[in-house]
């Protein structure tokens, strides 16, 4: 292993996992299940001795494949780590036909979405539709 990917898996937290999410779910995390887009989801193991009261909410977090970017949970998975759901989400839950597929914050990228006529969509300064105000 580099030195880069040793550095980067002990402090990079914007790609994957640190070293200490990783050991701490090692450690105290129990796998739940994987969405469609590849991010893993854990929850804090429960005891089986000693059950908890039911106003006691245990850990859950997410473990992103590539930038962690909360956008790019999606809803029902969301739900489900805010503690508004007590199952997780299985692939089998049921889609509504009017539902769209869940896409990540585009913002910033060149996906991103740009109204016509908008100055980030038009490159060529002859083209825009107005004459922009210069001072004197």
């Amino acid at each position: 292993m580099k030195f880069k990917d040793l550095f980067k898996f002990i402090f990079d937290w914007w790609h994957k996992a640190t070293f200490s999410t990783w050991l701490y779910t090692l450690l105290h995390g129990e796998f739940v299940a994987e969405d469609e887009y590849g991010n893993r989801y854990f929850q804090k193991k429960l005891r089986k001795i000693k059950e908890s009261p039911h106003w006691v909410r245990h850990s859950r977090w997410v473990i992103y494949n590539g930038v962690a970017e909360a956008s790019a949970v999606p809803p029902d998975w969301n739900a489900w780590l805010q503690h508004n759901t007590e199952s997780p989400p299985i692939k089998n839950s049921k889609n509504f036909s009017w539902e769209k597929s869940h896409l990540p914050n585009l913002t910033g990228t060149t996906a991103a979405y740009s109204p016509k006529n908008s100055v980030s969509e038009t490159k060529n300064k002859s083209k825009l539709d107005y004459e922009p105000w210069l001072p004197e």
